[in-house]
């Protein structure tokens, strides 16, 4: 039997899931930070939910801790280092509220539909004036949806039934798993250009931010629906108050925003053609009895000795196959995250080539970490090795392995990642030398560089006289900082690609002069 502290208010479902299996729970909410250090060291497991921070200095004194459950999604709130430090597992409970997060985005749709919240604000100030909330039918129209991840796929499925065409944004998405739903997979601008309505379900990272900005508002199809349910900031709130005012965007529903609460004077608020909600994607009673017994479950499963399916630290690597794989687990996933970033189009299928000693060797782990680098920031989830396969697999995504024993000539084992899409193939293949990661091939170029700068620039282009002056005479005028610099060539003047380290970020105006040089196929910037 362990003892469990509830620091949160979380639904009684979970704390008696807790109960029946045989375990003491004290639920004490409130607690300040003294008061639970004072305390934490008699427990084994710790469930919380946002108000409760599990700091290092909780940790510390945690003595017989074994795991700290969230009741959601995010663990911003819990210091995931000093829990691996100490060897705590933290779980979490991050499809609890799929559901409620899903039918909020639609109940918004149809408000924004028929001008609901409108039309009810209306009749309480004593007035009858149907021709003012003239409303649309969501039948037979276009949905868009950016992000077909555990929500963004039971919007699609839902919306089926209105019915409507429903398009998708997400390279990270098969589209054969795309297809299984019935929807269709296009790019970005495609999507702008022909959804009536737009649903965002991303998680907000540094590329997500302003996911819909300027250059995304020129290109909406005129009288579009925005519903943003996901996080806030995905959307320029000052650009899309002024696309509501000009008519470009008919209406809008947020119930995320980039500071929350907002602020009283944000412009939205103001904005009649805009439907606000303060937050309330998971909040309802099903959701919360869900997310309280899945992260139960998740402890449980922690305290009696098995791998928990959301666990969000501790990565496990099989002690029989730690010593050969250890090294190359971040190789998998640098090459891996490179070469998503790379590939262009929708993605089709991921395979993991390893040659070598390490071909000998049970692989699954390398396949993990290459999943970890295809899939770090297009979840709300922190991504490992523990939970990368789960991820991957709900997404249709699957990672084919590939084992040569025979070794490269000059490298005794190789780690490679074959990224395909419906565009092509790219292909990049390193090791490790010194506790260091390299990246030795690019397609069919040789190379020897280690990926490290902030930003990558990669060309493909064909090999003449001048051409890197050229192009470090261009990051100079822009004040770019050039960190290295490496080249790989098929031949004297034939095809060859360049990757140059930056230490700054290349502008819009510096990427159109590279493009611009005879002799330039294409250019990429990539992050490491």
């Amino acid at each position: 039997m362990a003892r469990i502290l509830v620091a949160d208010p979380v639904d009684n479902a979970g704390v008696q899931r807790l109960k029946a299996a045989g375990h003491q729970v004290d639920v004490k909410h409130g607690l300040k930070p003294h008061e639970l250090e004072a305390i934490i060291g008699d427990y084994e497991a710790l469930a919380v939910r946002s108000e409760t921070k599990v700091t290092a200095a909780v940790l510390a004194k945690a003595r017989k801790m074994q795991v700290v459950g969230r009741a959601g999604v995010g663990v911003d709130n819990i210091d995931l280092e000093a829990a691996t430090q100490h060897g705590v597992a933290v779980v979490n409970a991050p499809t609890g509220n799929t559901v409620a997060a899903a039918e909020h985005a639609l109940a918004m749709m149809m408000a924004l539909s028929r001008y609901i919240p409108q039309a009810d604000a209306s009749m309480r100030r004593g007035e009858w004036n149907r021709r003012a909330f003239m409303g649309v039918e969501m039948r037979n129209k276009t949905l868009g949806v950016i992000g077909l991840g555990k929500v963004g796929s039971e919007v699609a499925r839902r919306a089926k039934a209105f019915p409507m065409r429903i398009l998708a944004y997400d390279p990270y998405v098969p589209q054969d798993f795309a297809r299984s739903m019935g929807v269709e997979t296009v790019d970005m601008d495609t999507l702008l250009a022909q959804s009536d309505y737009i649903t965002i379900h991303t998680p907000l990272t540094a590329a997500t931010k302003h996911l819909i900005g300027a250059e995304q508002f020129e290109k909406l199809k005129p009288g579009v629906r925005i519903v943003n349910a996901a996080r806030g900031g995905l959307v320029d709130e000052t650009l899309l108050d002024a696309a509501l005012k000009s008519g470009k965007v008919a209406g809008a529903a947020l119930d995320v925003f980039s500071q929350e609460p907002p602020p009283q004077n944000m412009p939205l608020l103001a904005n009649p053609k805009c439907i606000l909600t303060p937050h309330l994607g998971a909040s309802t009673e099903e959701a919360q009895v869900e997310v309280a017994v899945e992260v139960a479950e998740q402890m449980l499963a922690i305290l009696n000795g098995q791998p928990a399916r959301y666990t969000v630290n501790v990565p496990f690597v099989p002690a029989d196959v730690r010593e050969a794989l250890a090294p190359y687990l971040p190789v998998a996933t640098k090459m891996a995250h490179l070469a998503i970033q790379l590939a262009e189009g929708q993605l089709e299928g991921i395979t993991l080539k390893v040659s070598g000693d390490l071909a000998r060797y049970n692989t699954a782990s390398l396949a993990a970490a290459a999943l970890v680098g295809i899939l770090a920031g297009t979840s709300e989830e922190r991504v490992n090795l523990v939970n990368a396969p789960v991820l991957a697999r709900e997404r249709g995504i699957n990672v084919v392995e590939q084992k040569d024993p025979s070794a490269d000539p000059q490298y005794s084992n190789l780690v490679g990642i074959e990224v395909k899409t419906n565009e092509g193939s790219v292909y990049i293949a390193g090791t490790t030398v010194g506790g260091k990661t390299h990246l030795l091939r690019l397609n069919d170029f040789y190379l020897d560089m280690e990926p490290s700068a902030p930003y990558m620039l990669f060309t493909s282009h064909i090999d003449r006289p001048g051409m890197i002056g050229r192009v470090g005479t261009i990051a100079g005028e822009h004040d770019v900082n050039i960190s290295f610099m490496e080249v790989g060539r098929e031949a004297p003047r034939g095809r060859a690609t360049m990757i140059v380290g930056l230490d700054d970020a290349p502008s819009a105006e510096m990427l159109a002069k590279i493009r611009g040089i005879d002799g330039v196929v294409s250019v990429k910037v990539v992050t490491p």
